[in-house]
């Protein structure tokens, strides 16, 4: 059985660089400039406005948790006007200590625990096109508890700590997307699935991902016309059903071309060709090398990998949403 959050979670492959407490007292905004990787925070006390560009600007209070899957552009700030201070998000990565925002004595008016982690895939540039580019979710105390572990994981450093960070930022990750799923999540899989009937038929593609599916199946298990599944598939999930299928397809294989040692005939029965030159001939398009390339190529560069059973060489820095 295959769970859509579970699956893309795991070829995400997680991994936390660090965490570390944000806080600010009095008048002041910082605006950080695009830095492409993922972020998350949790408020602590107090409350602050999150303007994360291109979205309107919310108000993140004591218990809320927000996740930036790309972290664009974003000012954090007072509820009373202050010029931001510019900062590069690149200059400030891989930091543990306490950053401290306008007034610097005194106990601070908002307090917040902000961390970064990296994906350990090849390219996560389709699965993070499936996450809402904000993600926020009020009061969630298991968010929080998860937040807080990822947090003294990261400073202890105590044995073990590279696959309990690994475990607990996979677990962060799928309970935030449950959060967004069940609101208003802009068109993606986590609004698919937030869809009760086409969760349907996203469960089963998962499922079966090796089963030559039609749209009119598809449909069936929905409950849906044809034509209606397809319209609402399209509008909820940003894509086209099939368009969705290949996409899908083409991530598993990659993974399996990477972290397994099935040929290409296998992989790509595995993932529903008859034939390896029809799955090279669609590999090849939509990648944009051939698999038996892509293979070469990955086995050539060393990455680090967290695998179902266990994380392996999990080191590095990235920058959070602070």
């Amino acid at each position: 059985m295959s769970d859509p959050l579970s699956e893309v979670v795991r070829l995400l492959t997680p991994r936390a660089a660090f965490a570390n407490i944000i806080s600010g007292k009095g008048s002041w905004a910082v605006h950080y400039s695009e830095y492409g990787k993922p972020s998350f925070c949790i408020v602590l006390e107090g409350k602050a406005l999150l303007s994360v560009d291109g979205n309107e600007a919310i108000t993140i209070s004591a218990g809320d948790f927000v996740l930036l899957p790309t972290t664009p552009a974003f000012t954090i700030s007072s509820f009373t006007p202050a010029t931001p201070v510019h900062m590069n998000p690149h200059r400030v990565a891989g930091s543990t200590a306490e950053l401290r925002y306008g007034e610097q004595q005194g106990h601070p008016d908002m307090r917040s625990l902000g961390g970064a982690f990296l994906f350990d895939c090849a390219n996560p540039e389709l699965l993070v096109s499936l996450l809402p580019k904000v993600v926020h979710v009020p009061g969630s105390m298991r968010l929080s508890q998860l937040v807080q572990m990822v947090a003294e994981e990261s400073s202890d450093q105590k044995p073990g700590s590279e696959f309990m960070l690994s475990r607990l930022v996979e677990l962060l990750l799928v309970e935030a997307m449950r959060s967004a799923s069940a609101g208003s999540a802009p068109p993606g899989l986590l609004r698919g699935l937030g869809d009760e009937r086409l969760a349907r038929s996203l469960k089963q593609m998962h499922e079966q991902i090796e089963r030559s599916w039609t749209v009119a199946q598809l449909a069936r298990i929905a409950a849906l016309s044809r034509s209606a599944f397809f319209e609402r598939f399209t509008r909820m999930v940003g894509m086209a059903p099939m368009e969705y299928l290949l996409a899908w397809r083409m991530e598993i294989a990659k993974e399996l071309l990477q972290n397994s040692d099935l040929t290409v005939s296998e992989v790509a029965e595995r993932v529903g060709y008859g034939s390896s030159s029809t799955f090279s001939v669609a590999f090849s398009r939509h990648v944009g090398q051939p698999p038996s390339q892509f293979a070469r190529t990955t086995l050539a560069t060393p990455r680090n990998i967290t695998h179902r059973g266990g994380a392996v060489g999990s080191t590095g820095t990235s920058t959070a949403l602070r």
